[in-house]
Order: C-alpha cells, then structure tokens, then sequence
C-alpha cells in the first residue's frame, strides 16, 4: 500500500529521486508538494512508467529542501505557475529509466549476460533466454556500486505505457478517506503547545502597546509573545489562545496605510490609464490600422483584489533548540522556508529542517513564506514546540492578495468585420518585481501579465501592448491560481465577443475566422461548440458564452451557457469544455482540476472582491467572501483531445476560463456587456 514516508533511505540512489532498499522497499522522492492537484500521482506514475514497477508496489516522500528539486521556469524549489507536470514529464522519466538501466546492469553482471537479454517488470529483472529472475532489492546494493550512465537513457515508446495515459487512483485519496493523511495542521509533537495570532489589521502598522492581564487570566493560557507588527498567545489548545487573544487589550500604531479604502485602489489604476506606460510588445503598426479602420471598438475592463481563501488556514510547527529548527509546515516554497528560519534562528541552513506536509489547498497562497518567519519569531521565544495557527478571519484579512488590475482596449475591423489592429493597456501590480525581481524584464515589464494576452490562439495583424505599473496601498499582492493568465483571458475573450458583436458575427464563427492557421485552437474550439451544440435555441433569458485560450501551454475552449432571472440572479446551466493539454499523464486527474479550476473560477467571477475601508480588509469569512456551493454549481463536461505533443499545464487553466466564458454568456443571455468583476458587483 502507498503511503507517505519521511527520511527514508536505501543503498540504491542513483539520482534524487528513486531509493530501493535491499528489503525490495521502493521509495520516490517528489519533487512537487501536493496540495489537491494530484501532482503526488502524476510524478509518481513518471517515475514508475520507467523504473517499471506498479503504484502500488511504492512508497512516496515529499523532497526536501534541497537545490536538487529546483524549479528552473520558477528559479528556486518551487510548485506553482501550473509547471509541475512541464517541468518534470522528461526529468522524472529519466530518473526511473536511470535506476531500471542500472538494475538491469546488476542482474546481468551477476549471471554473465548481456543486458540486451534481460527485461524487468514489475520490479522485478528476467533472464529471458533462461527464465531466471532478481528482485529490485536483491540487486540494490550491486545496482548501487555501478556507475551512474553519463549519457541519455532511452525511455520507452509512449505506446508501451502501462501507466501514463491511463486513468489511475490518486496515491493520497486512501488517507484522506481515512483520516490518516496529515496537512500541516494536523502535526503533533511530544510537549507542543497552540499559539494563535493578531498582526496590526493595516498593513505597515507595527504594536505599541499589549495589556495582557485579561488574557492570563483564561484557564489553559500559557505565554503572551510578541514581534515588531503581531501578538501571538500560546496555551495548551487552540480554543484558550483563542479565547486569550480575544482577552487582550492592544495598541496599534496603524501606520500610513491607515486611510486607504477600495476607492482609493481603484482611482489610481483608473488615472493611469492616461499618461506614461512601458512599451511591453509590438506587432506592425497598430495604431495606424485602428485610425484606418472601418470600425473601432473601445472597452476598459476592470478586475479586483482576490484572496486564497484555502480550506487549511495558514498554519506552522516549529521546534528552535541551539542545536537545529524543526518546521513542519505545508509550503510551495520549501528552500524560501527554510532559509526564512535559518535567517531567523541564526542557524546554518544545513541546521534547519523542513519537513513539508499535505496543504489543504494553496492557490499561490504558500507561495509565500512570510507565515513561516512568523511563527518562527515566535517560537523563537519558547522551549517547546509551537504550532501556529491562523484564524479563518486572520487567514483572509492578513491574505497576499491577487492584484486588481484595468486594462483599456480599442480594436480596428475593417469592412468585412474582420480585426485589423488592436491597442491594450494594461494597468496593474507587478508581482514578480517583488517575488523574483531578477526576472523583471530589462525594461521593467512583468512578463506574466503578457500571458493570455500577446500569447493568444488567435492570428492578429497588428498589435499594441504597453504597461502602466501602480503597486496597490495598503496590501501586499501576490500570485493567484492564474495571475496573468486569469486576468488577460477575462479581458481578451470578453474583448473578442465585443468585436464579434460590433461585426455581427457569431461569436463562434469569429474565432474560427481568427484561428485558420492555429489547428490545435480550431480543434478545442469546434469540440467544445459541438458538445455545447452551439446555435441551437434557447428559451428567453439564457445564453450561451464561448472562450477560447492558450495559457500554461495549453489550449482550452469553454462554453458556458447560463439563465438570467428577471431581478438579476445568474444560474450557471451547464460548462462544456474541450481541452488539449498535450499527452496527459492521468486523464481522471486532469478532468477533475478543470472541474475545480472552472468551480474556483466562477465563485471568484460571480462573488469575490476583497474591499478595503480605513485600510483594513472588510471580508472576514466565508459569510462576505462567497464560494459556490454544491446547488449553485453547473454541469460541468470535459472533452480531452488526444495529442502526442509534450504536456502542458493544467492547475490553472480551469480557472483562467471561468470568468469570460461566464461573462459572455451573461452578455447572450441579456444583451448588456459586464466588464467588471464580480459580474453580479455593479457595471459601469
């Protein structure tokens, strides 16, 4: 049976990732944490397709942190960006057929034969001329004292995969069906305690002052810590450093984002859309064809803050001692982490022991690090091990939120209705200028906002893209479950339908148009419009909306068809999606992250803006910041296209679509565009 190890060893390592111990135990390290996406299935069978054993002859084991699981598209140990499946599909292959090329090796050495005459399955090598056979165990430690292959290895045929292109059960659902998986906020360790926080409610503020009598005075309280911006009560169970932290009296000194509000957000965006911007991309003469065109079509759109909003709130164990750090935590970023608590403690990084969890969502959110140099501050100041643990009101307000964004867009179309040239300005946060700054590019443009928006599926003759940068105040922002590729989808799709309406054309019909030369977009396209059956007739009040994407390397189509009651209220029918992802690895696993992506998508779409007043967020829980519920989802339908190309990502796809195929359909439905988000929010 599967299960998740720690610090298993065994005297065959031939790379990073594969141990067999002589007992025939065969562990995988992972190089991506897994947080829902199945990513702990899907690199387990790229591994196990080459090595040659089944899944459930493994053990699996959350790597390290180490430079060895470095992320190269991310620059540092990293799961996020939709890159898992991308970055690994040939690594992680090359590492089984690495080990399986060596064992083979061994067995033939011991029975003095050629390689040539031996096949291993199962794990398991056979003589074939003689019928004799070695386990993997029985041949680790010869396996290990051979010479790692300098040169390729060859991988096998995609038309002997037993495992890849199959439908498999996730590794992790028997644990999280029983209860024995743990998240981060499950750990326990042997005299631990629970602290629970307040950090300044507006950002930048830091504490002056904290009456703790009160607090002590609440049975189970045992220690009142504080930092430069937060208060942190410990006691001997979650709900007395609740009850303790509710007791206190503080003092904050709110700093100079004390007065901004959501007006003030949204202004400053607004007011660049004039003036200065960086020239972010170009393609012939834009600006000429729009003057000489034979309509012009004009739009701003605009998106809001979003938070993460995960199941598991943020949450770290740690142990500081002289002598090492212990951190248990579910991270994206294991090396970030680490190093935070290395910088801390002042402990060597080789003294700091990360040890990464199942997270309960992370959507980017874990991502970031700064929860985890947190608790360490505090656990710093106490003996024992500290689990921290954030509230469901801490988790939303003290969030790192999804930028809000503007763009202005005017598009040219010529006689026939067909588009000649188009200007967009983007205004907006650039994330990477703060996250991986030496991956700004030169002239200070965030090359994720350029994704879904100059990579289109779409042929367009001229194009004009510039960059007008306004970091937001009062809020820290931070990457999302698509960031660029979100934003520009909801903006460009919306945009197509603008231009195919003002050409009277079938929305449909005018991506087809725009898409001769790009087969793979055509395909998705047709698909989704067929199983949609696109154009048949609808009763009054529902429409159908189409988009069609390439982000994260893959091409997507959607088709959402919704029902708009007479006060309003949207009832999302029915998503169809068509969907060529390249070769997929497990196709049960990515039919289910475009069926939570679209969900995740469509709650953001429909309900979500975090606001701000006096410089606090207003959203504190699931009661202000809406998640569709089980009733108000749609039927959704997934339609894969069989493809021989190298996989692309798919964690964030899903998501991406949501909002403009929504959008559209609402546009269908009653005849009005929405070019603001939440849709059900007010339209200028």
């Amino acid at each position: 049976m599967t299960r998740i190890v720690e610090d298993q060893t065994g005297p065959f390592a031939p790379n990073a990732f594969v141990r067999i111990a002589p007992d025939g135990s065969i562990t995988l390290i992972l190089p991506n944490v897994e947080m829902g996406q199945g990513i702990y299935t899907g690199e387990a069978m790229l591994i196990a397709e080459e090595l040659d054993v089944g899944l459930e002859q493994i053990q699996i084991e959350a790597a390290p942190a180490d430079d060895a699981y470095v992320t190269k598209a991310l620059g540092t140990e990293a799961t996020g960006g939709s890159t898992s499946t991308i970055a690994t599909w040939k690594s992680l292959r090359e590492a089984g057929a690495v080990a399986r090329t060596l064992l083979i090796r061994a067995a033939a050495d011991r029975w003095v034969v050629e390689p040539a005459s031996c096949q291993s399955e199962a794990g398991v090598v056979r003589h074939v001329p003689t019928g004799r056979t070695l386990t993997y165990g029985e041949l680790a430690v010869e396996a290990a004292a051979l010479p790692v292959p300098s040169g390729p290895v060859a991988l096998r045929a995609p038309s002997t995969f037993r495992l890849i292109g199959h439908a498999q059960h996730r590794l992790d659902a028997p644990a999280k069906v029983n209860g024995t998986a743990t998240f981060g906020i499950d750990i326990q360790q042997p005299g631990m305690k629970i602290g629970t926080v307040a950090a300044c409610p507006v950002m930048g503020g830091v504490l002056l002052h904290v009456d703790d009598r009160a607090a002590r005075q609440v049975p189970g309280v045992r220690e009142v810590l504080t930092i430069g911006n937060a208060v942190c009560v410990v006691g001997d169970h979650y709900w007395a450093a609740r009850k303790g932290l509710e007791a206190l009296a503080i003092t904050w000194d709110e700093g100079v984002n004390a007065t901004v509000s959501t007006g003030t957000v949204y202004r400053q965006l607004h007011e660049a859309l004039q003036g200065p911007a960086i020239v972010a991309n170009t393609k012939g003469d834009a600006r000429m064809a729009i003057r000489g065109a034979a309509t012009r079509v004009e739009a701003v759109y605009q998106q809001p803050l979003l938070a993460h909003a995960p199941m598991e709130p943020i949450n770290c164990t740690v142990h500081v001692t002289p002598e090492r750090c212990d951190v248990w935590v579910g991270t994206q970023v294991p090396m970030r982490a680490r190093d935070s608590a290395a910088e801390v403690t002042g402990l060597p990084k080789e003294k700091v022991f990360l040890h990464n969890q199942y997270i309960g969502g992370g959507f980017g959110r874990r991502l970031e690090h700064e929860y985890v140099t947190q608790a360490v501050q505090f656990a710093r100041q106490v003996s024992y091990p500290l689990k921290v643990i954030w509230s469901r009101e801490e988790d939303l307000t003290m969030d790192r939120y999804r930028p809000a964004y503007v763009d202005h867009l005017v598009g040219g179309l010529d006689a026939h209705g067909k588009l000649v040239g188009l200007s967009h300005r983007i205004v907006g946060p650039a994330v990477v200028a703060r996250w991986a700054p030496e991956a700004l590019l030169p002239n200070g443009v965030d090359d994720d906002l350029l994704v879904g928006t100059v990579e289109t599926p779409y042929a367009i003759p001229a194009m004009f893209l510039d960059y007008a940068r306004r970091e937001t105040p009062g809020v820290v922002t931070a990457w999302w479950r698509g960031v660029g590729g979100t934003r520009g989808v909801f903006v460009i799709e919306s945009f197509i339908d603008e231009l195919a309406a003002s050409a009277k054309v079938d929305p449909v019909a005018f991506r087809r148009r725009m898409t001769e030369d790009r087969p793979r977009a055509r395909a998705v396209l047709d698909l989704a419009a067929e199983k949609a059956e696109w154009g048949t007739p609808l009763p009054e009040g529902v429409g159908r909306g189409v988009a069609l994407q390439y982000v994260f390397g893959s091409y997507l189509a959607t088709v959402m068809e919704v029902e708009m009651s007479t006060m309003g209220t949207v009832r999302v029918r029915r998503a169809v999606v068509a969907l060529d992802c390249g070769r997929v690895v497990n196709p049960d696993q990515v039919v289910s992250q475009i069926e939570g992506g679209l969900i995740f998508g469509l709650s953001a779409a429909l309900f979500n803006e975090v606001t701000l007043e006096n410089g606090r967020v207003r959203e504190k829980n699931f009661n202000t910041y809406r998640v569709l519920r089980m009733n108000e989802s749609p039927a959704i339908e997934v339609h894969l296209i069989d493809s021989t190309e190298d996989p692309g990502g798919i964690g964030e796809t899903g998501t991406a679509a949501a909002a403009a195929a929504l959008a559209n359909a609402m546009a269908a439905a009653t005849g009005r565009r929405y070019r603001r988000l939440p849709l059900t929010g007010p339209q200028a």
